[in-house]
């Protein structure tokens, strides 16, 4: 199970929240983002945090220097909504693009980048948050604006599009350090055979202890605040996600 580091930007600075409010910066990407890489992180995502508000990703410039200095795996996310945009994203730098509003305006976007570039460098972006009938529904501009699309279902639908894998946001548990929406992991294994990144939840080792007994692994998790803040090494994550009984002790 591979660890990535997310890295949320917001005018050229990595900014964290609650449930993706009351954010605040946090620090410097470039910085973070090389630190990690030296740390032993596996991959990265970069996402601009408000590419909704300008209808582009603002993040190319940033991504053309970490990658100057980082040679793992990257994916950049927010505002993409053309094969355009992707190219540019993968020209100055990207391994993977995260699509999510490009994806619900025009799901057919997903197979034209499928079809040029090759699924396995799309990541389809999903925010969910529980409704008050115990599932989930998709949505977009950092868990603000709900789709009306079920997760489950839409989880099906970018796959059956072209999506390689899937970075699948917890907007109730996101921020919190109160652990994984494990039903909600579970539930979207249930429906896809494509690599789920599950991000949104991770606190402490007990967390990844209870994921990894869950018994419905995902293919990676994302995580944010607990690196941001100094309460956990990239190392020291990849060491409980080997050895549960360390995770056990350190919880």
């Amino acid at each position: 199970m591979r660890i990535i580091a997310r890295l949320d930007v917001k005018n050229e600075w990595v900014i964290k929240g609650i449930r993706m409010e009351g954010l605040r910066k946090v620090g410097n990407p470039l910085e973070l983002a090389e630190a990690y890489y030296k740390a032993g992180i596996h991959e990265i995502i970069f996402m601009d945090a408000v590419a909704s508000l300008y209808d582009r990703n603002n993040l190319f410039h940033i991504l053309e220097e970490a990658c100057e200095k980082v040679f793992i795996p990257i994916t950049i996310g927010g505002g993409l909504r053309s094969l355009e945009d992707v190219s540019s994203a993968l020209a100055a730098g990207a391994d993977k693009v995260a699509i999510n509003t490009g994806a619900v305006k025009n799901l057919s976007l997903v197979g034209e980048i499928a079809s040029r570039f090759g699924s396995q460098c799309i990541v389809g972006s999903v925010e969910a948050k529980r409704q008050v009938d115990g599932l989930w529904q998709a949505y977009v501009d950092n868990g603000r604006e709900p789709t009306g699309l079920d997760v489950l279902d839409w989880i099906q639908m970018l796959e059956a599009a072209g999506v390689g894998e899937i970075l699948l946001t917890s907007v109730d548990q996101e921020g919190t350090r109160q652990g994984f929406d494990l039903d909600l992991l579970t539930a979207a294994n249930s429906v896809t055979s494509c690599p789920v990144i599950l991000s949104g939840g991770y606190g402490n080792p007990g967390h990844l202890n209870a994921l990894i007994r869950s018994g419905h692994l995902p293919g990676a998790v994302a995580v944010a605040s607990v690196l941001h803040y100094g309460q956990a090494s990239p190392a020291e994550l990849i060491e409980h996600t080997a050895n549960p009984a360390i995770a056990d002790a350190a919880a």
